[in-house]
């Protein structure tokens, strides 16, 4: 029987052994909980505190976890790491750019002022809002009237044939403009559109350009101006044609010769052109008709919205290339311009 004895002996030492290690679980919580996002909620560890004294457990409640720490560091490094604090995003520089730097505003103690809370540079408001109403009056009483038969009456293809065949007639004054502000590039682009719609898409009414990935601008005068320094100009509102400004309104001299329904003799052709297009361009803005109706300040809402999109593009074409913000909204971003064009405009044909 004796020389069974060593076994018993050899088993107790192996337990003692087994014992005596670490249990293998507590690496991977450790683990777990440092490679956890920044973004979670930090765990507490419960294990720790009930591993002390009653004391310590209950000053251990009172005081901070020191799991917390870590985690709000790591918080507070990703923050610093995506930007600096109060840095301008992608829209703000836009808005910058726009309207300058944010001015602080009477009663806000020297806070800077929100973004669209900028005042619109309308030393005439007085006038201008008499000539809204006005503007305004015509526009519900024989404009809208007339939009709104047009779109009932002719089917949308045909409509969309109209707005084609403008649109094209409209191109060689957006390339004189391009090449006048340095873009030869965006220029030969808007040749190489004019030809093919003018041929391909039949005298205009067809697109085949844009299906071709041959880009739309639109360029006038008023942005040149801008593009050689005169960035700055106060809103002006002209009878009948709506928002302008006092750049604008002098770029008028050098879009005037450009326009090709304007080279029309034969006056009665000419003013069927041009109030057509007058129509033309008002039915694409009769879904702005429920938000300008339902605005609080009308005048202010076409006021601010038209100067901040005249801006953009003056801004724009100041850019060596013209980025897309998709922040942005799409009045800024779309090359359609919403105002009545050059060539509906009635002068007298003296002017030409």
């Amino acid at each position: 029987m004796n020389k069974f004895r060593p076994f018993p002996l050899l088993a107790c030492l192996l337990l003692g052994a087994c014992a005596s290690q670490a249990p293998k679980s507590a690496p991977p919580s450790s683990a777990s909980s440092d490679t956890a996002p920044s973004a979670q909620a930090p765990v507490r560890d419960d294990s720790a505190v009930t591993a002390q004294p009653a004391a310590a457990g209950f000053a251990a409640a009172d005081a901070p976890p020191a799991a917390v720490a870590p985690a709000d560091q790591a918080v507070a490094s990703a923050d610093a790491d995506a930007a600096p604090a109060g840095a301008p995003t992608a829209a703000e520089d836009d808005f910058d750019a726009l309207y300058g730097p944010t001015i602080p505003q009477a009663g806000t103690n020297g806070a800077a002022a929100q973004p669209g809370a900028a005042p619109a540079y309308d030393p005439w408001e007085r006038y201008n809002r008499g000539m809204h109403s006005f503007n305004l009056a015509v526009d519900r009483g024989v404009a809208r009237p007339l939009a709104t038969a047009y779109t009932k009456v002719v089917p949308g293809p045909a409509r969309l044939g109209v707005t084609n065949f403008f649109d094209n007639l409209g191109t060689p004054l957006t390339m004189v403009n391009q090449l006048l502000q340095g873009h030869p590039i965006f220029a030969a682009q808007s040749l190489g559109r004019f030809v093919m719609n003018s041929t391909l898409g039949i005298a205009g009414l067809f697109d085949p350009a844009s299906a071709a990935g041959i880009p739309r601008r639109s360029e006038d005068f008023g942005q040149t101006l801008g593009a050689w320094g005169w960035r700055n100009s106060r809103y002006f509102e002209l009878p009948l044609f709506g928002p302008r400004t006092v750049r604008d309104t002098f770029g008028l001299g050098g879009d005037i010769p450009l326009s090709w329904v304007r080279q029309v003799d034969d006056g009665g052709a000419r003013f069927a052109l041009q109030g057509l297009q007058l129509v033309d361009t008002r039915s694409q803005l009769m879904s702005l008709d429920s938000l300008r109706d339902q605005a609080p300040d009308e005048y202010a809402l076409t006021r601010d919205a038209w100067m901040q999109r005249r801006n953009y593009q003056i801004v724009r074409d100041l850019r060596s290339h013209r980025e897309q913000n998709n922040e942005l909204p799409d009045y800024l971003r779309e090359d359609k311009d919403s105002t009545v064009p050059v060539d509906a405009m009635p002068i007298p044909s003296w002017v030409r």
